[in-house]
């Protein structure tokens, strides 16, 4: 059964929402402004009338307040054992007609996990307006993955909505997904600002190139909600986080990396992909599900005899690797997945499976980036390096309670 959490509702929104609306809801090192725990506890008290929102641009966003349903992140206290993060986080997030998007937001709420969705900038854009994108060094229009539907701009717009009321964040895939020789990663930080620039623009002005003038507009105000991303094939990181970092975001997650602490690069959150365990082989890999695909089957469709075996070997992996940091040294454990329906869609099951199973621990947090780092830049330097101390599954010596007492980190 999923835990109650403490969230920002009611009087306590208000307030919050006065304080972003005078630009003083985050600090000029990215810290928030937010005071109190993580733990459980009640909601806040409700308010009458509801906040009048405010449309932004075309009508395509507004700001309507504090987002709902968060977490109020705590500074550990010295002794104190870290919580255990998972995040969720989702490549591409447009909704077609498999209706994954949906359908791990009714499993987010169910088992109290609020998730990032990297959403691709082209997935709100229509085919029939595919020139408006100029990617870096090819035509207008160009695009590695396809444009939408109308219908399926329809509904991400929705869920995309429908996740920010959730608690989630949205994030950025950024948008033609250009891989190998000549793409992203050949592209120049102006490049990549480019990139950004037109993923926001095409969540802004949605309206102005859809025509679709009566809809209900998105509930946040991308320029503030986009603070990171996650790039196609994880390529092209250095000029990514230069540029970035110029437009404000907080962190980026396409590296690849181990199940430690994540440190910051370039003035933002490092936080990779991570090596976990391939059960029954004798390397590891990375904990997504295109990676755990392509080493069973290959980047196509395999055996569907096979599809149970390694549905439950992606399944463990992931287990394995939450138990390995659950036990050791509470690193947060990072999972990247796309809506896919790879080998008869067994890669959704294993990560349905990990959330019901890890989410609803006591002393587990499934949140989203943005949540993770809100918690990361409250925290003492002299903890975090203490906890970034620890490698791979590497408990404490002694116990939590003398490890992070006050004091430098041991030599």
């Amino acid at each position: 059964m999923a835990r109650p959490r403490t969230y920002l509702t009611g009087a306590a929104a208000l307030v919050a929402t006065a304080v972003l609306a005078t630009g003083c809801g985050t600090g000029s090192d990215g810290q928030s402004d937010r005071d109190g725990s993580a733990e459980q506890g009640e909601k806040q008290g409700q308010v009458d009338k509801p906040l009048r929102s405010r449309l932004i641009g075309d009508g395509s966003t507004s700001f309507t307040g504090i987002q709902p349903n968060q977490p109020r992140p705590k500074k550990l206290v010295p002794g104190e054992k870290p919580p255990q993060f998972v995040v969720f986080s989702w490549d591409g997030a447009g909704e077609d007609s498999k209706k994954l998007f949906s359908h791990f937001r009714k499993l987010g709420k169910k088992y109290d996990a609020q998730m990032t969705y990297f959403l691709s900038g082209i997935y709100l854009l229509p085919e029939g307006e595919a020139s408006r994108y100029s990617p870096p060094g090819r035509k207008p229009g160009a695009s590695d993955i396809g444009y939408l539907k109308d219908e399926n701009v329809r509904a991400t717009l929705e869920q995309v909505r429908g996740a920010w009321q959730d608690g989630s964040e949205i994030g950025t895939h950024f948008n033609g997904h250009f891989c190998g020789p000549n793409g992203v990663d050949s592209w120049s930080v102006e490049d990549w600002k480019s990139e950004i620039q037109q993923a926001k623009w095409f969540v802004k002005n949605w309206k102005s190139t859809t025509g679709w003038k009566g809809a209900e507009a998105l509930p946040f105000d991308y320029e503030q909600e986009l603070v990171g991303g996650r790039t196609p094939c994880l390529e092209g990181r250095d000029n990514v986080v230069k540029a970035g970092k110029e437009l404000g975001f907080r962190y980026d997650s396409s590296g690849n990396g181990s199940q430690v602490w994540p440190g910051k690069k370039g003035g933002m959150w490092d936080i990779p992909l991570q090596m976990v365990p391939m059960p029954g082989r004798a390397f590891e890999t990375l904990s997504m599900d295109y990676n755990f695909m392509v080493n069973q089957s290959g980047p196509g469709s395999g055996e569907p005899a096979k599809h149970p075996q390694w549905e439950k070997q992606m399944r463990d992996g992931l287990l394995q690797g939450f138990d390995r940091a659950h036990q050791g040294n509470r690193a947060p454990l990072i999972i990247g997945n796309h809506f896919n329906g790879w080998n008869n869609g067994i890669y959704m099951k294993a990560v349905e499976d990990v959330i019901k199973t890890v989410c609803v621990k006591d002393d587990v947090r499934c949140v989203s980036f943005r949540q993770l780092v809100d918690w990361l830049d409250l925290q003492d330097k002299e903890v975090l390096d203490k906890l970034r101390g620890l490698g791979v599954g590497e408990r404490p010596k002694g116990d939590w309670q003398r490890f992070l007492a006050a004091g430098p980190p041991a030599k």
